[in-house]
């Protein structure tokens, strides 16, 4: 039976990568530094997921047990892994990179196989990052071993996976949806055989049109909800003026990937209903506050928003109802966030002009820059 870390024992990790794994034949280990989370798997080592749909079930996924990421245990057991996986959120991998690289140096010393690290992240190009993050703690004879038996396949990760509160801390709750697109020739030794993961050799495409598609319309449905005062994504999306301006800016993106790619237009279209859709779902609870957290990365010039815009404005194509996105998000004013707390200063004491540059990195001469400001204004 091969063995997988799961670094991160959070909802993702528990709920979609990690039961895709045990599913699929593999020993799982969740590596996290939450000591109540990581007790609890090594005493009860099993936990129940939830499908929250139309179709409600339950799936029993047994055979786990849990480390501690910061604790002496983990070092050992990525030198003798067959698989490492991330979910941890993209501001956290340059503090896990470190331990990688020691189970690495253990992994070269001990002249060990092929190991594949792949970071699940809501991030364009996760797993090269950690790769380079990584790279920084090696030794030169790490780096050499890693050349040559250590895989970094960039993914795609497409799971909503909300807030759950059940009997058991470990049980979560999830859509019935799940995609996982990895890249093919990244990995090293022979590819692993997992239900549920698909492989291409053009991730950059399905990456993107993830990120530009549902995260982008996820993220603007969240923004426009809380600027009318709805709680959840469903309330959100059931308004027919936020409804109409999500859609729109869906197929904003969307007109900008099928160009790029070679996406089929028809396809893309039923894409973009399905997650509408998705968003409709009844049976999630999904707050806005949660989903609108860390707007300043979520504005970001290669991000969900801006990142489509500007793929859009490159291609001659309109994209006004995803600048009125990047309005809505500055608008997204929850103290409890550090980011909307920040971003919310720099407006007060600088400006939105400033703001918008800062955030978005726009320039004041950009066409986009000042079509943001004035879309801010409207909402205000």
């Amino acid at each position: 039976m091969p063995t997988a870390i799961q670094l991160g024992a959070g909802n993702i990790g528990r709920g979609f990568i990690g039961a895709l794994l045990v599913q699929s034949g593999y020993k799982l280990i969740f590596a996290d530094v939450n000591e109540k989370v990581i007790d609890a798997l090594r005493e009860e080592g099993e936990y129940t997921i939830h499908i929250m749909d139309l179709d409600k079930r339950e799936e029993k996924v047994s055979g786990v047990t849990g480390i501690l990421s910061n604790g002496p245990d983990i070092v050992p057991a990525i030198a003798s892994a067959d698989l490492v996986t991330t979910a941890v959120g993209p501001n956290v991998l340059k503090i896990i990179a470190s331990t990688l690289a020691q189970g690495i140096e253990a992994r070269a010393k001990a002249n060990a196989g092929d190991l594949n690290i792949i970071a699940c992240e809501n991030m364009v190009g996760a797993s090269s990052f950690l790769k380079e993050q990584v790279y920084t703690h090696l030794s030169d004879e790490g780096k050499k071993y890693a050349d040559q038996h250590v895989g970094f396949p960039n993914s795609s990760v497409d799971r909503i996976v909300p807030p759950f509160t059940g009997e058991n801390q470990l049980d979560v709750g999830v859509e019935a949806f799940h995609e996982w697109i990895v890249e093919a020739p990244a990995f090293k030794g022979p590819v692993p055989k997992i239900g549920g993961m698909k492989l291409t050799d053009n991730l950059v495409a399905y990456v993107q049109r993830k990120l530009f598609t549902l995260n982008s319309g996820h993220a603007i449905t969240a923004y426009l909800g809380n600027r009318k005062g709805h709680q959840t994504v469903e309330d959100s999306i059931n308004d027919p003026e936020i409804q109409g301006y999500v859609l729109a800016a869906m197929r904003q993106s969307g007109a900008a990937l099928v160009k790029l790619y070679g996406f089929d237009e028809a396809e893309h279209e039923k894409y973009i209903q399905k997650i509408a859709k998705r968003f409709q779902n009844p049976h999630i609870r999904d707050e806005v506050l949660r989903v609108g957290r860390e707007p300043l990365r979520k504005l970001g010039a290669k991000d969900r928003i801006i990142g489509p815009a500007q793929m859009a404005a490159d291609l001659g194509l309109p994209y006004d109802a995803l600048l009125r996105g990047a309005a809505a998000a500055l608008h997204y004013d929850n103290p409890e966030d550090p980011q909307s707390a920040q971003m919310q200063g720099l407006i007060k004491g600088k400006g939105i002009e400033a703001a918008v540059t800062e955030t978005t990195g726009l320039p004041a001469k950009n066409p986009m820059h000042g079509q943001i400001v004035e879309a801010y204004k409207v909402l205000e």
